[in-house]
């Protein structure tokens, strides 16, 4: 299982790039930049990366179909692959109600079929050739005026619900799972998209000699995730009953998470914490499971550095 680490937008733009320097420094494959409004713009901050790193994959995970055009991501896109000397990776997602409709007032409707028809018409576009097409959402007749580095460049989708899972693994590269996605759920998700797709996902990591500490320092953010899912089949493989996952969604809508509920036992099923074997152990879970890559998720209160000497001591002990 491969190692990626996942730069947090709320983190300043210098630290960021400081920290992708440091992520392949320390033997990282990917680097992934998050665009979670309203933080940090992930192109501005990928390209940035790009002129400051020489290996490391870089992705953008993820963008969606409703603030950029899917010729703009197409553009953008195409130029940081050109940027970065086809080391990019595209990450697509639907974004969520609450960011598009709440906050921005731009109707959300339809987000799985908007998303998979931004898609196909992204990967059309980033072959270079003039494309023309009138589909549901999206009218285009138009082309890249330069031509693209790779004329097919990885796409994944950052997808969740059965349906998605299903019809984006088929027209997706690979998908980028969820935080909190345990191993039942990368076991599920493994079974339906075949030997033959890429599957990442974002972890939290945390390593204490006791491993108590090591599960209090993460009991606040899956708390929070937790919440943010709700009855969902991410929390349904990992044991969350429907009335479980109600407490902790309501508690996430009034803006305070549950970690009062969340157990040590469901913490192991979510996370990778305890001393180094026990942090070994639940990664080699994921990778049993299934998972190709393992996104280390960055915490922006901790260095991230220390975050990639612990993410690269449970994978060698892994290993070992």
């Amino acid at each position: 299982m491969r190692l990626a680490f996942s730069i947090s937008g709320r983190r300043d733009s210098a630290g960021a790039v400081r920290a992708a320097v440091a992520a392949e420094a320390a033997g990282f494959d990917d680097v992934w930049l998050t665009e979670d409004y309203f933080e940090r713009g992930a192109f501005a901050l990928a390209g940035a990366v790009a002129a400051r790193t020489a290996k490391v994959r870089i992705g953008i995970g993820v963008v969606n179909p409703w603030t950029r055009h899917p010729a703009l991501t197409a553009m953008e896109f195409a130029t940081l692959d050109e940027l970065s000397g086809g080391r990019a990776v595209l990450g697509l997602g639907a974004s969520n109600a609450h960011w598009m409709t709440d906050r921005m007032g731009i109707p959300f409707d339809r987000p799985l079929a908007r998303t998979l028809e931004a898609t196909a018409l992204i990967r059309r576009l980033l072959t270079g050739a003039h494309v023309t097409a009138a589909g549901e959402f999206f009218t285009v007749d138009t082309g890249l005026s330069f031509p693209p580095v790779r004329p097919d460049p990885p796409i994944v989708l950052g997808v969740k619900g059965p349906r998605a899972i299903t019809r984006g693994g088929a027209l997706a590269d690979g998908l980028l799972l969820s935080i909190l996605a345990g191993p039942g759920y990368v076991r599920w998700v493994r079974e339906r998209v075949g030997a033959g797709k890429e599957l990442s996902a974002y972890v939290g990591i945390a390593v204490d000699d006791d491993p108590a500490k090591a599960r209090d320092r993460l009991r606040p953010m899956a708390a929070r995730y937790l919440g943010v899912h709700g009855d969902h089949l991410i929390t349904r493989e990992a044991g969350v009953d429907p009335a479980l996952a109600a407490e902790l969604r309501s508690g996430w809508l009034t803006g305070a998470p549950r970690t009062d509920l969340v157990t040590d036992d469901l913490l192991d099923e979510v996370v990778v914490a305890g001393d180094v074997p026990g942090a070994a152990r639940a990664l080699n879970r994921l990778a049993d499971a299934g998972l190709d890559v393992a996104v280390v998720r960055d915490d922006p209160a901790t260095d991230p550095e220390e975050t990639l000497r612990v993410a690269r001591t449970v994978s060698r002990a892994r290993a070992a």
